[in-house]
């Protein structure tokens, strides 16, 4: 499943090459914007320390400024420099990182971030990304980097550059193309409450129950109608392809493109073998193909709500709103 980069666009991508390192370097440091591949999708990455290089992640993203967004760091210690970590993030930290867990911690008071990465929250979201990529644009950068998904706001993240050129265009100052990204679906978002509790915002690879294995506890219980958005992605509706949506079909109705999975074979499959994992990693991209055909609805197979079905379900039913 691919997406065809429209030509008007090609100019700011470059490979994720020793060049299209030390450009996306020279940007960052100027506080442009670079969309880069992590392990989950691709990021929009901007200087955390910079209010207008912050501000340059909302313009290009349409993205309101009450939604905080993730710091990504290349290391545990750099992650401590900016939150306060107690016994449980840090069990969390040895246990997930690097790799696709954010954990929303109180912000120490002289962390150098910019205000609008909080939204004016006393907590910060942090993650240590896996990519080797997205890695080694921290390492030349040598800076926290606040870094969303590189789409439109509450449109379907990308899993490709050519997705990105689709969404941004040249509102992105470069894309880095990396290749496809592996997982495909934004990290998990965990809050750790001060003086104990824990709740999952975000579904995604990391499971509730894999965190709850560490954390040796389980998770508090979302209320319905949380009164305040605290991470990424928390949104009634959010990764929306721009089409009616379906969820739980077995057949498509007219004017429908169908997603299937497993047994549901559709115009196009997550998963022909019903595997979770790889329904994940394909999820946006036939997102983003069912939103490029030519029916004005699109409909989705059932897919089990268990393991990371948890995560691709809270996509689909922010899709469907």
């Amino acid at each position: 499943m691919t997406t065809q980069t429209p030509p008007h666009v090609q100019a700011n991508i470059m490979l994720a090459d020793a060049q299209g390192m030390a450009e996306a370097a020279r940007v960052l440091a100027a506080g442009g914007t670079v969309a880069v591949p992590t392990e989950t999708v691709y990021g929009l990455a901007a200087r955390a320390d910079s209010d207008a290089a912050v501000a340059a992640i909302y313009r290009a993203k349409g993205r309101p400024d009450f939604n905080p967004l993730i710091v990504h760091v290349p290391d545990g210690a750099a992650a401590e420099a900016l939150a306060e970590f107690d016994g449980r993030a840090k069990a969390l930290a040895a246990a997930f990182w690097p790799g696709p867990l954010t954990m929303v911690l109180p912000r120490r008071a002289d962390a150098p971030l910019a205000a609008a990465v909080t939204a004016g929250l006393p907590t910060v979201a942090l993650r240590v990304p896996a990519h080797p990529v997205m890695r080694a644009v921290l390492a030349a950068a040598g800076l926290p980097l606040a870094a969303p998904s590189a789409n439109r706001s509450g449109g379907v993240s990308p899993t490709s550059a050519a997705h990105v050129a689709a969404s941004l265009g040249l509102r992105a100052d470069l894309i880095l193309d990396g290749g496809a990204t592996q997982q495909g679906l934004e990290s998990t978002i965990v809050a750790l409450r001060p003086g104990g509790g824990w709740q999952v915002l975000r579904p995604g690879p990391i499971t509730e129950a894999a965190l709850a294995a560490v954390l040796g506890e389980e998770a508090d219980t979302m209320t319905s109608g949380e009164p305040r958005i605290e991470a990424p992605g928390q949104l009634a509706s959010h990764y929306a392809p721009g089409k009616p949506v379906r969820l739980g079909a077995t057949a498509p109705e007219p004017g429908e493109f169908l997603i299937g999975f497993g047994p549901v074979a559709g115009d196009v499959s997550l998963s022909p073998a019903g595997d979770l994992a790889e329904a994940a990693a394909r999820l946006y991209a036939a997102l983003h193909l069912a939103a490029a055909a030519g029916e004005p609805r699109i409909a989705v197979a059932p897919i089990p709500d268990e393991g990371i079905g948890v995560a691709i379900n809270d996509r689909l039913r922010r899709a469907a709103v």
